[in-house]
């Protein structure tokens, strides 16, 4: 009996197997880092090159706290004239107990303290607000 060779053929598939070991890797890499990046207040700053936000159903009630640190609220009977702590979770808590789904956004001078800016954030937050948005301006080109 002749001994014949039996030719193997080169295989052409891909072997996915380093493949899945580093996707499993990545996975579970993710898995650990990802609750450690959503730690914190939640706040949607909005970068320099972002586009404006789409337009409310209603108008937004606007907080703004001046270089002094004191706050004013586009609602009542004076908007001009500044409003304590308690009255201004009073009159956030009206606006959004009548107006349902009312935007607050804030409006902070540039050299006021980030921490009383916080606290605006902390007020309104305490009046109800759902979420609450900085406003910022466009930077100049």
């Amino acid at each position: 009996m002749a001994k014949t060779k039996i030719r193997k053929k080169p295989m052409s598939e891909i072997n996915v197997v380093p493949y899945i070991d580093v996707m499993l890797v990545l996975l579970v890499i993710f898995m650990i880092t990802a609750p450690l990046l959503t730690q914190g207040v939640k706040v949607n700053l909005p970068q320099a090159s972002a586009k404006p936000m789409q337009g409310h159903e209603r108008k937004p009630l606007i907080l703004t706290v001046d270089k002094q640190g004191l706050f004013y609220l586009d609602a009542g009977e004076d908007p001009s004239s500044p409003v304590g702590p308690n009255t201004l979770v009073a009159r956030i808590a009206a606006v959004l107990i009548h107006k349902k789904g009312t935007a607050v956004l804030i409006r902070g001078d540039e050299g006021v303290p980030y921490g009383r800016v916080m606290d605006a954030m902390v007020l309104a937050q305490k009046a109800g607000a759902p979420s609450v948005g900085l406003i910022t301006k466009n930077p100049e080109r």
